[in-house]
């Protein structure tokens, strides 16, 4: 036997290696168990679709040094699944490489693989092409909706089910839907329906829980009779008074806050979201001494890279950076919130050392050229029931009259979702916003050419309003009568970047007024020297003078950039995506104004974002 042979292993551990692994709810002692033991998490969220597959080491070993002993993820259904039935889980996709990892490094996993995630981002993890079915009532126990996230679950959740814990994984709990009680619908038998499914695929033993707001009117319509109710809150709150909700619904059980906030979320036009590193430390503080279960929300942010960022209501998206002010920024540095936190919890833990943040590098000025305003280029034509998934439409019709004097161009149901770029016969003319912008004023010959770019800004991705169509959704009018014969193209934009597409064509543009411009691609490239082992070094992109647009580098979707609205200014581009071996390529489409037009432009690529708010502690300074 092992034991004949190794004499110095005792009993009791040989006894724990054939024991069953097994993690629990256990309701007298008002705590989990983990292999029969007591075991309190102190978790951080991490979405690994924010984050290139490369980091996802660096980030989770940082956070396990923080004092973490679990991390909790989101599973977008649309990453995943962005056409019916075309799985992708490659790559940055790749979520059981990123369960491994987080097994590797000792961290035990609190998964929510929704079907709906919220996480501001787009549509809350709800594929758009469910609103191909009109009338589809998301969220609910509608038979469309149904038989969708029936075969996607039939997919994902025999996937996970070997990482569950008792199946020898890291995966200890998983979470049913998203703060269904915040939701319109209030359907009970679809949460049936959900809890019979997770069941049916990952077993009895698994710890199914539920997440809602700290208020009975939030667990009214969230919890249900099985599974556990968690709640969450934000710091500088009445922590008594947020677990006296959840033991309404869970007498019994261990105290659980499933989304403590250590920051906030931004959107485009609103100052950045900075929570105080105090706040953030006391009330975390408060939640350890009762003995409660903690998930900090956000622990990392991350990136929205392409087009991945929601919106919410009345119409506010999201910027390309979730930085969220997290103890780590969105490129992964350690920051004061960091540190605080960390001398919260080694009051209740042994830490490890204090990882390094990883280097950035400028490498400054590169300039900027324009290869193009024919954007159909890398148009295709759409059927009028092609529904708009991402990025850029472009609707096509000419002025039906003569319009010698200004006209104007309306949305008057407010259709345009989200943004309109509006020009005719090739002069730019105006553009048309969401909630904001509802009237252009236009001129020309009848039989002009009026082209209208639109751009998807962001599904919203909380509320009832989610089923969030994207293009022109109701009819524009000329004067009083409305615009028809359109003719509709999608911006196969990112193909045409990555296949080098856009230098094929300079045409001579038309003047142009000075406050507005044509959409337009621009192209540039810098080198990064070879032969320095330190190189490439993650940086960030900065457009002074550019107004708006999307940024693409070696093909890869930065994502979209809108300094003169705010609060972001520059994006955060990762070091893999980089090359010393050839000429990095940069592509800007500018949809306003680039500066080009008054002589040579650039964009700048520093070791340092802005706001400086943003920026990481300096190591030299920091608390042990």
């Amino acid at each position: 036997t092992v034991k004949d042979r190794l004499p110095c292993l005792n009993d009791t551990f040989l006894k724990s290696l054939a024991a069953p692994r097994s993690f629990s709810v256990d309701y007298q002692n008002d705590c989990f168990r983990r292999d029969g033991q007591e075991f309190r998490y102190i978790s951080g969220s991490i979405h690994y679709s924010r984050i290139p597959r490369v980091y996802w080491k660096d980030r989770l070993l940082k956070m396990y040094m923080a004092g973490l002993n679990a991390i909790q993820t989101y599973i977008p259904w649309n990453y995943h699944e962005e056409s019916p039935g075309r799985y992708n889980f490659g790559g940055d996709r790749d979520v059981e490489y990123f369960l491994k990892l987080a097994q590797d490094l000792g961290l035990v996993v609190i998964l929510r693989p929704g079907p709906y995630i919220c996480g501001e981002w787009d549509m809350g993890g709800l594929p758009a092409w469910l609103l191909n079915k009109k009338d589809i009532v998301l969220r609910s126990s509608d038979s469309d909706y149904i038989a969708a996230v029936d075969k996607w679950m039939g997919k994902l959740l025999p996937m996970m089910k070997p990482y569950l814990y008792q199946n020898g994984g890291p995966i200890i709990t998983v979470q049913v839907e998203n703060e269904y009680g915040s939701y319109f619908a209030c359907d009970y038998n679809y949460m049936r329906h959900l809890s019979k499914l997770f069941r049916s695929h990952l077993g009895e033993e698994v710890v199914l829980f539920t997440t809602d707001g700290a208020g009975l009117n939030y667990l009214k319509c969230g919890s249900i009779q099985g599974l556990y109710a968690t709640v969450d809150f934000g710091p500088g709150g009445n922590v008594t008074a947020a677990f006296a909700a959840q033991r309404h619904a869970e007498p019994h059980g261990p105290l659980v806050n499933s989304e403590f906030y250590t920051g906030w979320l931004d959107h485009w036009g609103s100052p950045h979201s900075v929570v105080s590193s105090a706040i953030v430390a006391k009330s975390l503080n408060e939640m350890l001494a009762v003995g409660a279960n903690v998930n900090l929300y956000m622990f990392i942010g991350g990136t929205n890279f392409g087009y991945w960022n929601g919106a919410n209501t009345p119409y506010s998206p999201q910027p390309t950076s979730y930085d969220y002010d997290a103890p780590l920024t969105e490129a992964g540095d350690l920051t004061e919130k960091y540190f605080a936190i960390r001398e919260v919890i080694q009051m209740v833990r042994t830490l490890g050392p204090i990882p390094p943040t990883t280097p950035k590098y400028a490498y400054g000025t590169v300039g900027m050229k324009k290869v193009g305003t024919q954007l159909t280029l890398c148009f295709y034509e759409l059927t009028i029931k092609k529904l708009f998934a991402f990025g850029y439409v472009l609707y096509r019709t000419t002025l039906p009259v003569n319009c010698s004097t200004p006209t104007p161009l309306s949305s008057p149901l407010n259709g345009v979702h989200d943004r309109a770029y509006v020009s005719v016969d090739g002069v730019a003319v105006g553009i048309l916003e969401r909630n904001k912008a509802i009237t252009v004023k236009v001129t020309g010959k009848a039989g002009s050419q009026v082209d209208i770019l639109v751009e998807n800004m962001g599904r919203i991705n909380y509320g009832k309003y989610i089923n969030d169509l994207k293009g022109l959704v109701s009819n524009l009018t000329l004067g009083k009568d409305m615009l028809t014969g359109w003719t509709m193209y999608s911006l196969r934009i990112d193909e045409a970047v990555s296949q080098g597409l856009l230098g094929e064509t300079k045409p001579t543009d038309p003047p142009q007024p000075a406050a507005l411009s044509l959409p337009a691609f621009y192209e540039g490239s810098f080198i990064i020297p070879g032969g320095i082992p330190a190189l490439p070094q993650d940086t960030y992109i900065q457009l002074p003078k550019w107004r708006k647009g999307q940024v693409w580098i070696n093909g890869f979707n930065i994502g979209r950039y809108w300094p003169t609205r705010g609060p972001q200014v520059t994006l955060f581009v990762p070091a893999n995506i980089l090359s010393t071996a050839a000429p990095n390529n940069v592509t800007v489409l500018e949809l306003e104004e680039a500066p080009c037009s008054s002589g040579p432009c650039s964009v700048e690529f520093t070791a340092t974002p802005h706001p400086e708010c943003n920026s990481p502690v300096k190591l030299q300074t920091a608390p042990a």
